[in-house]
């Protein structure tokens, strides 16, 4: 039996319109002939999503009491036995009442997917587990129901419900959302419009992550090699030189300019070990690529120039960063350097940027001051 198929609504915070997507979702398969049942669906006596749940088979909820209170739960036994081609389940977060067969609800989902039956489910990004943390720094509100990640990152298809700040804050004005007693509470504390705005950021920017991952499953199932660019992602080229410093702050700047945009760090180590870069230098650069947020690789190879376009292919790189040469006149004149093959190499797919800095100036003016000293002497 083929596994059944999972598609999440996720939103940024509750309100923006969730569950309604996911049973009109609901109709519009009925409507086409599927199987479709409602497994489980909260209103919170909102109007417009239970008249939306009007005209939907509803499969009956069990009861369960827990500490002299009654509490009704997705009867997962009773949906196994109807066994719908789709299932509405909302709510992937929540938390069984103790005497559930599973913990969590994403985990009585996981059964019904076993059993071949395609689910439609619902998520708040304050639930994500990888998220928990901030959410809580940006609202002050610790979630204590969560679903690990990788449970929504396995879904076949994630669909970001999208709103703004102001509308969302209307909408709980109008009482869309809470009761009456509750809209002022809510609009003081969790809805304030700076709360609203970066939950949804972070949402956009998890949803974009998602995309990226879709995309890179997509480019190595099919063979496709050169880098798709849906958002920036600025690679530096460390030499483990102190230029570095200078380099990740530029590609940090450069990465910052769009949404999304991201970071990464690249020491390529040759196999002579002799002409490894000073390894507190390099620890160093690396702290400090994870301090803005980037990430750091160590790769190997006699070839700087094809490793770092090599690695910049596989991370889907959109630009390089690499430092101007400090190599003199001389040898530049009779060989070519790293930067110069990576230039050549990187095709019309890939940005290259050279990027001057204090030790490739003071570097050259060293040597010319040296080989005129030299000069003198001879003299």
């Amino acid at each position: 039996m083929a596994r059944g198929e999972l598609r999440v609504y996720l939103g940024a915070a509750p309100g923006v319109g969730k569950t309604y997507a996911m049973l009109a979702e609901g109709h519009r398969r009925a409507d086409r002939g599927t199987d479709v049942v409602v497994a489980f669906a909260e209103d919170y006596d909102r109007p417009l999503t239970r008249r939306m749940a009007e005209g939907l088979e509803q499969v009956p909820r069990s009861t369960l009491t827990y500490r002299s209170c009654t509490f009704a739960e997705m009867d997962l036994d009773a949906v196994l036995a109807r066994h719908p081609r789709v299932a509405l389940v909302d709510e992937l977060a929540h938390t069984n009442i103790p005497g559930s067969r599973h913990a969590k609800r994403w985990q009585d989902i996981e059964e019904l997917l076993d059993a071949g039956i395609d689910v439609v489910s619902t998520v708040n990004v304050q639930h994500l587990e990888s998220l928990n943390d901030v959410v809580h720094t940006i609202t002050g509100v610790r979630q204590r129901e969560t679903v690990p990640d990788d449970v929504v990152r396995r879904a076949e298809q994630i669909e970001l419900v999208d709103m703004s700040a102001e509308a969302l804050r209307r909408r709980m004005t109008h009482g869309n959302i809470y009761p009456p007693d509750k809209i002022e509470a809510a609009l003081a504390h969790y809805f304030r419009a700076g709360n609203l705005s970066a939950l949804r950021e972070i949402a956009l920017l998890w949803a974009a992550d998602r995309v990226e991952e879709a995309l890179q499953r997509y480019r190595v199932d099919h063979g496709i090699k050169e880098p798709w660019s849906t958002r920036e992602r600025v690679l530096v080229a460390l030499s483990g030189g102190p230029e570095g410093d200078t380099l990740i702050r530029r590609g940090k700047r450069t990465a910052s300019r769009g949404a999304g945009g991201e970071i990464l760090a690249v020491h390529v180590d040759p196999d002579d070990a002799a002409r490894a870069a000073p390894a507190p230098l390099l620890e160093r650069q690396r702290a400090l690529v994870e301090e803005l947020g980037g990430s750091y690789h160590a790769i190997s190879g006699d070839h700087p120039a094809t490793a770092i376009l090599a690695f910049a292919r596989e991370v889907n790189a959109s630009q390089i960063l690499i430092g101007a040469s400090r190599r003199s006149p001389l040898k530049r004149l009779f060989s070519r350097g790293i930067g110069e093959t990576v230039i050549e190499g990187s095709g019309d797919d890939i940005d290259v940027h050279v990027v001057t800095h204090s030790e490739a100036v003071h570097g050259s003016l060293a040597r010319l001051r040296g080989h005129a000293d030299h000069g003198d002497e001879a003299t």
